[in-house]
């Protein structure tokens, strides 16, 4: 392999041998994609499972596809979708960004590893992209499913709307829509492509009724949202969410009425009288007068009820779920400096409560004060919903949830290397593709891509982590609270933060109307 890096903290590509893979039938029609001749892994790019939501189609729920004549080639990523220019910031490196081109709305593709088709057909994971809901894609280094598929599984990744156009609701869209909803195209797409697997996946070797769906942050997000959906009810039987849930109530989730006015906000900037004329804007002027984020909504019809109400009903998908977080998900860039200012905060939010997480972090000084306060802005935005999501599934009897906590510090160069295990720094690891970055990597490092990476390809196949060489990875319940850690070391674990945790959540309950 001829191997060059692009950035010093960039993509590293790889040139290797390829041919053409065999011709595939779908419903759409024939399709041609490429085979790896080193790896033996067939992969077809840019499949097209819905219509390009333009003109008319904007702020619609997906078409299906139009079929084709002849033999479509695939063989290429699609377009990401429509978002500002994307490109490194912060910890993420070229290889955890979408390329600058090309974007557009006409983004509605998904792409497929696996090895070549036999007698027996394979289990499946979906990737769902995180980025906020305002940016992604799946044409991403991290988010490739060669090294997947070549452990015996079919590997999906595909594109959503995102933003304004996958997630803006409106009073005239909700009428139109026939449901009195809006504002969810995004998650209609994610199910769309979940369908689109189910109608398809066993023409590339994949078993229809074995997929596992997987996501990070605003893709972890997306799951919780998906395990809530009844839409989605029999389009998989796992689930994977790595750094985010919409599980807490009142946490970054909007109701139907207080979207429907950001979207007559955002007609109202740009003047539009209705949404014929919003139809008829350029892509760049709507995405230029977007303001604020655009998130799911708990709309009445995709999403009935909030997350939170229906996990909390033991209404959600039961299906085994693996689960859990980094610990840096958050960079505190100015923290209090002062451990007698950190305690004051922390008394005037949680009242006598703050004791256990002073105790707990030992908060006496400068050092112990900042250290804290990054550790509690993860437990505070990200730990405080996948623990809740691990105790309410592992709730309902005979479900089985696995917890891992990753502490691995991302090597880097530079700034790079402040950022420790950041947000997504462990994507690369469970999809075994530190290839594609030029980091520092040790010999840990690949010692945890190598475990991690296994660990998720047999939960898809089994519902269960464990494999030959690991550790036992104790099954999760709220009680025990038995975590596998990724870092240093590989072991098994109690959840250190259970006690830190359990005061958040009841602090954000009680905050709740």
């Amino acid at each position: 392999m001829v191997l060059s890096a692009i950035t010093s903290m960039g993509i590293v590509q790889g040139q290797t041998p390829a041919t053409t893979a065999p011709v595939v039938k779908i419903k759409s029609g024939l399709i041609s994609g490429n085979r790896n001749l080193a790896t033996g892994i067939d992969n077809y790019k840019g499949i097209p499972y819905a219509k390009a939501p333009l003109g008319e189609l904007r702020w619609k729920a997906p078409v299906a596809a139009d079929s084709w004549e002849g033999i479509r080639k695939c063989d290429s990523f699609g377009p990401s979708p429509y978002q500002n220019k994307p490109g490194p910031f912060s910890m993420w490196s070229q290889e955890f960004i979408i390329p600058e081109q090309p974007i557009s709305e006409d983004c509605l593709y998904l792409n497929i590893w696996s090895a070549p088709v036999a007698k027996k057909l394979k289990p499946v994971l979906v990737w769902i992209y995180g980025g906020g809901f305002g940016s992604g894609g799946a044409n991403v280094p991290v988010y490739d499913g060669e090294a997947m598929a070549k452990q015996g599984i079919v590997f999906v990744s595909f594109n959503y709307r995102v933003g304004v156009f996958g997630f803006m609701a409106h009073p005239e869209l909700s009428a139109e829509s026939g449901k009195q909803a809006s504002g969810n195209y995004g998650l209609m797409d994610q199910i769309a492509a979940l369908r689109w697997v189910k109608e398809n996946i066993s023409a590339f070797g994949g078993d229809p009724s074995k997929v596992t769906i997987a996501g990070q942050s605003a893709g972890s997000m997306s799951v919780s949202c998906l395990m809530a959906a009844p839409a989605a009810k029999d389009l998989f039987n796992k689930a994977i969410a790595e750094s985010g849930a919409y599980v807490m109530n009142h946490t970054g989730i909007a109701e139907l009425r207080a979207a429907e006015k950001q979207g007559i906000a955002m007609a109202g900037a740009l003047k539009a009288a209705s949404v014929a004329e919003l139809r008829a804007m350029p892509a760049d002027v709507i995405q230029k007068a977007a303001s604020g984020g655009f998130r799911p909504v708990v709309d009445g019809y995709i999403l009935p009820e909030s997350v939170g109400d229906c996990f909390a009903a033991g209404r959600q998908a039961k299906v085994p779920l693996l689960t859990g977080w980094n610990a840096e998900e958050i960079y505190v860039a100015e923290p209090l400096k002062t451990a007698a200012a950190l305690q004051e905060r922390l008394k005037k939010q949680y009242g006598t409560a703050a004791n256990d997480i002073i105790s707990y972090y030992g908060i006496n000084n400068e050092a112990t004060a900042v250290a804290a306060q990054q550790a509690l802005a993860t437990a505070e935005r990200y730990g405080m919903q996948n623990f809740t999501l691990a105790n309410l599934q592992s709730a309902i009897p005979g479900l089985p949830v696995y917890v891992y906590r990753f502490y691995r510090k991302v090597p880097g160069d530079g700034e790079y290397a402040k950022y420790g295990a950041f947000h997504t720094g462990e994507v690369p690891y469970a999809y075994h593709n530190l290839r594609f970055s030029n980091r520092p990597w040790k010999e840990q490092d690949y010692s945890i891509e190598k475990e991690m990476s296994a660990a998720w390809v047999n939960f898809v196949i089994s519902g269960n982590p464990n494999h030959k060489g690991m550790a036992i990875w104790p099954r999760y319940d709220a009680l025990k609270a038995g975590v596998m850690v990724f870092g240093d070391e590989i072991k098994p674990a109690t959840l250190a933060e259970k006690q830190v945790l359990q005061v958040i959540v009841a602090a954000q309950h009680a905050k709740a109307p």
